[in-house]
């Protein structure tokens, strides 16, 4: 399962847990990489196939993701080993049971991730308390339905404009995963002139160089239908969406989609990233040489996370759109211009600065 200790340094991970009920079939791990800045906040996955390292790696963006934003959580991960497309009342039954394996970690508190939603989320709260992304029936901010992470995005792409990117105006966009990130941040773009020309799926790729119809592509997908089948573009193999010709190109599925063995394949003017560490940091490099401006994750990404926040703490939806503005803008010209001031990758930029905040909280806490 790897070693999340791949990664430990002086900020963490804080705990490393696995978790396993054999009456339910429970298997799952969390990491809790640091809590300085307040109690975790990090999504709940539920996937057949993710390592203990790749766990450890995504809590330790959140707790980046978490300090850029200036909240007052830290960052975690945890992930249930299970096939999302379970029997409603098999996951119900799995997310209980990790629920209840979790009940005495008290500063950790979950969200949903990929193959969780809002309504795992309400079965999470009902055995412990704590949960965010709650249906608007027990005060929550549904964070898949108003598409916090997508409004981040775009709203990133739109203050990249006067750091070197482009006019959102006629941008043709490329979207890998069309999930509760990516159908969000295609239809927040589309309102800011963008023009949508292909978008990937687990199954397949759907191309239209003059443009598809947002709307009606995200309709066609809620009702559960494969992308590669919508009238309209044409259907390309899964791994296709790396080849097309775009102005921003937006990962929003899984981890590690570029790397060494594919990045001279995209044809990019910026790339934002919508999903945690979804390129390696050697395509990062490759993708600086080649004069592609990389909006770095934990900053572009975060709207998800600070909706949550704003939840947690009682506020609204309308706060909850405000704040995502308000920070992931300020984010994104900070670290931009520090890079550009220090020579440095945005990604550099970024940790760093996410590191010097985390390291302050530190120092004032109790050293027991």
């Amino acid at each position: 399962m790897g070693d999340a200790f791949e990664i430990s340094d002086e900020l963490g991970p804080e705990k490393v847990m696995y978790l396993h009920d054999p009456s339910t079939g429970l298997r799952a791990i969390l990491v809790v990489d640091n809590v300085a800045t307040g109690p975790a906040i990090g999504g709940t996955r539920m996937a057949p196939d993710v390592s203990l390292a790749e766990c450890a790696r995504l809590a330790r963006a959140m707790t980046f993701k978490n300090a850029a934003a200036g909240l007052p959580h830290g960052g975690a991960k945890a992930v249930i080993f299970a096939d999302p497309r379970l029997p409603t009342a098999d996951k119900e039954r799995l997310i209980r049971a990790y629920a209840y394996a979790i009940r005495e970690i008290t500063d950790y508190i979950p969200g949903p991730d990929m193959g969780t939603d809002e309504i795992a989320m309400a079965w999470v709260h009902d055995m412990i308390g704590r949960s965010v992304g709650l249906p608007r029936e027990l005060g929550g901010i549904p964070l898949d339905e108003i598409g916090a992470t997508g409004y981040g995005l775009a709203v990133a792409i739109e203050t990249a404009q006067s750091h070197g990117g482009l006019p959102l105006d006629g941008a043709r966009i490329a979207i890998q995963g069309f999930g509760a990130v990516g159908r969000h941040a295609a239809r927040y773009l589309a309102q800011r002139g963008a023009v949508l020309v292909a978008a990937s799926d687990s199954r397949g790729t759907l191309v239209q160089e003059d443009g598809l119809d947002v709307e009606a592509l995200i309709d066609w997908k809620r009702r559960g239908h494969p992308l590669a089948d919508f009238e309209g573009g044409e259907a390309r193999d899964r791994d296709a969406i790396i080849d097309v010709d775009c102005d921003v190109w937006i990962p929003a599925a899984r981890p590690d989609v570029i790397h060494e063995g594919n990045v001279d394949r995209l044809k990019a003017k910026v790339v934002a990233e919508g999903a945690n560490i979804p390129a390696t940091e050697a395509a990062e490099r490759r993708l600086a040489e080649r004069g592609v401006l990389v909006l770095p994750d934990f900053i572009v990404n975060a709207g998800g996370v600070i909706c949550a926040a704003v939840e947690y703490a009682g506020g609204s939806q309308r706060e909850a759109l405000s704040r995502i503005e308000e920070k992931v803008r300020h984010n994104l010209d900070e670290v931009l211009t520090r890079a550009k001031a220090e020579g440095t990758l945005p990604r550099q930029a970024a940790v760093d600065m996410a590191r010097e905040r985390v390291c302050t909280a530190m120092r004032f806490r109790r050293p027991w």
